[in-house]
């Protein structure tokens, strides 16, 4: 269990009730299940009113017990393997309707990532990359599908981007060996966090560039070196990752920087539209006939 939700359960058992101490022994052995419990079904199973689950989220310092909650989920945020989600989602869902479901958590990822983002951090990331001299993109595992979305409109908006994709920390501190405090670096990583992404934005911010963190909290590896960090909430307790907030966060990054760079972006555009036309890149569709 995390120090700091033990010191504080720790240094107010004395002052516990019976019931209180019954929820601090509860959540001792089983913070991975309690983190994502109502303060109903936690009193519930330890046999306890939902009330003295409430008042003993603010007697160790919280102001009630979502915050508790919150602690407890960002504890083990890192920690859940795969079989243990699994555990988790199934028993979060219960009888509810799957697609509802998902749709909601969704929903509720990304009226998060609207409160907790700092929109400071976010224009500031954006001045930053359009005065770089070179864009590092660094993602992996299920992150990468946002490296490639974010590297595919990059690529249409400036000529020097790279999607760094390696197996190896060696080959991508290759990659990297020319970068310096003209280019800029946007590191994306989710739970379960990548070793090596964090350690290549280390070196970026050793190296003096410019370093742009889109993750999850910022407690997570990757938010240290970053100058500018911008958070997007994920669901950490699902079989599959939920994407679906910090794909809305890099999609408001690529228009907020088509928007400052429109004038030639707009020639970019259309001297694409015309190459795809001359080549049939994309399948033209007919309207309905009428």
């Amino acid at each position: 269990m995390d120090n700091l939700l033990e010191s504080r359960i720790r240094e107010k058992t004395n002052e516990f009730s019976k019931g209180q101490k019954r929820i601090a022994k509860y959540i001792k052995e089983n913070y991975d299940k309690v983190a994502f419990m109502t303060a109903s079904k936690l009193g519930e199973t330890v046999g306890v009113s939902e009330s003295t689950v409430v008042r003993f989220a603010t007697e160790i310092g919280y102001d009630g017990y979502p915050q508790l909650q919150q602690a407890m989920q960002e504890m083990i945020r890192n920690k859940l393997t795969t079989v243990q989600r699994m555990d988790v989602t199934s028993s979060r869902i219960g009888d509810s309707d799957v697609l509802d479901f998902v749709f909601n958590q969704d929903i509720d990822v990304i009226r998060r990532t609207m409160e907790e983002t700092s929109h400071e951090d976010f224009y500031h990331a954006v001045d930053a990359i359009i005065a770089s001299r070179k864009i590092y993109i660094l993602a992996a595992r299920s992150a990468l599908a946002l490296g490639t979305f974010l590297s595919n409109y990059f690529n249409m908006l400036f000529e020097n981007v790279l999607l760094v994709q390696s197996t190896s920390e060696g080959e991508i501190f290759e990659q990297m060996i020319h970068i310096d405090k003209r280019d800029t670096v946007i590191g994306i990583s989710f739970p379960r966090y990548s070793r090596k992404v964090a350690n290549a934005m280390d070196f970026a911010h050793k190296r003096g560039a410019k370093v742009i963190a889109i993750t999850d909290t910022s407690m997570s590896p990757v938010a240290a070196p970053a100058d500018y960090l911008l958070l997007a909430r994920s669901d950490i307790a699902s079989i599959v990752d939920s994407l679906c907030a910090p794909l809305s966060l890099i999609n408001a990054l690529i228009v907020m920087v088509t928007i400052k760079k429109s004038g030639e972006v707009k020639k970019t555009f259309e001297d694409l539209e015309n190459i795809w036309d001359e080549y049939g890149v994309y399948e033209k569709v007919d309207g309905p006939s009428k």
